[in-house]
């Protein structure tokens, strides 16, 4: 079995993967590529979603909860048909798109998050299972398994009302919403009050219960967010704009606890370390602002028919959100090593792709004409990303954990 600090290795190395093959769709416009779009689309964001962050993230939780208690080769054996399941993707999406072994390899990998999910829950010592920490992260793993009602729901749709239907790219949004609110910024929270508990830092019963009340409550109703598209009733919005809010106030809260421990918290961090907190708690509230403003019936309908706001807001939280604060808490845990230059080198990368997005979703919203070389600019800036990753897994090597690993 490997050690912690490889397996969060496999999973940068997915990472770096994802980010070279995000590099290739940028080139498409470029130079002339002979492999299909869609099918290294469809590669580049699984290996993204399941490679890289599903493995960081149940390697943590594992490593925080369960390691020492004698679960090792259990665990094994769910890590390995883990990576079975995502090479299988590798090796059948860029050359077949959803077809027949792609999609029995996806199927597979529910099976397996469904596994981690039950042996993590029977697992974890009884001791902590009141804790704040646990509780988000028991939401958190629940969302996910939820999520993956879309999935299952596309092979009924496909052969019943046809890839056009509604409820087709229904089932996709609802898989991506719980995954990216209800899986990973829940996971990421519950990580937080873990290591809000090991400083020393304490969260009221009543606080507790109005951060779980709103952002649980907030993510199930912001999805129908995700439902604006088909025009519906004016109560949907309603119900997407307030699941929006209660997520905002929910994690208002959290960054309230954070804010006035500000000087507790600076102590106990590297100074990369409290940055990144602060990067990434800015770059929360901007998700959710956003989130709040498509609840309006004309920003519904932009966010919807220009595809370079929707892309930019994805990889806002998947690049900004996600992957920053996954960096925050494995360089905490002495898994990887964040130095300011691996930091910067990927936050350019970030910010300038981000720009560029943002800035053609702008331009064909009111008209204007995009800059001369924005594709080649584009593509430089996307090259940043998997740079960044060479940096940090290079300055990662011998990097030691907090306890053995």
């Amino acid at each position: 079995m490997l050690g912690i600090r490889s397996q969060i290795k496999v999973s940068l190395g997915y990472f770096l993967l994802a980010a070279l093959l995000g590099v290739l769709l940028r080139m498409f416009v470029v130079v002339p590529i002979p492999v299909n779009y869609r099918f290294i689309v469809h590669t580049h964001s699984h290996i993204a979603l399941l490679g890289w962050v599903y493995v960081a993230l149940t390697t943590l939780l594992y490593y925080l909860y369960l390691h020492g208690a004698g679960l090792k080769s259990r665990y094994g054996k769910i890590f390995w048909f883990t990576q079975l399941c995502l090479l299988g993707m590798l090796l059948s999406f860029p050359f077949q798109g959803y077809a027949l072994f792609s999609i029995i390899f996806s199927s597979m990998f529910l099976v397996a998050s469904y596994w981690f999910t039950a042996f993590f829950i029977k697992n974890v010592p009884q001791r902590t299972k009141d804790s704040l920490a646990y509780r988000c992260i028991r939401i958190a793993l629940l969302f996910m398994v939820s999520s993956s009602i879309g999935p299952w729901a596309l092979g009924g749709i496909m052969t019943v009302l046809g890839p056009e239907s509604i409820w087709y790219r229904l089932a996709i949004y609802f898989y991506l919403h719980f995954q990216y609110n209800g899986w990973m910024v829940m996971a990421l929270a519950g990580l937080l009050f873990y290591l809000l508990q090991e400083v020393g830092i304490v969260v009221s019963d009543k606080r507790s219960r109005f951060f779980f009340r709103c952002t649980g409550l907030g993510i199930v109703l912001s999805f129908f967010l995700s439902t604006l598209w088909t025009a519906p009733g004016p109560v949907f919005y309603i119900m997407g704009g307030l699941g929006a809010l209660l997520q905002l106030l929910g994690f208002g809260l959290l960054f309230r606890v954070c804010f006035k421990n500000r000087q507790l918290l600076k102590s106990r961090l590297s100074p990369t370390q409290y940055s990144s907190l602060k990067l990434v708690s800015v770059l929360l509230i901007v998700k959710m602002l956003l989130q709040l403003l498509t609840a309006l019936p004309y920003f519904a309908s932009l966010s919807t028919t220009i595809l370079d706001f929707t892309i930019g807001y994805l990889h806002w939280t998947f690049l900004g959100v996600v992957s920053l604060g996954l960096f925050f808490f494995l360089d905490y845990y002495k898994m990887i090593k964040l130095s300011k230059t691996g930091l910067r080198v990927y936050f350019t990368g970030f910010v300038i792709t981000e720009l560029l997005i943002f800035y053609r979703g702008t331009a064909a919203w009111l008209g204007w004409g995009l800059i001369e070389g924005y594709s080649d600019v584009l593509a430089v800036g996307s090259l940043l990303i998997p740079i960044s990753l060479m940096v940090i897994l290079w300055t990662s090597k011998g990097q030691e954990t907090k306890s053995s690993c």
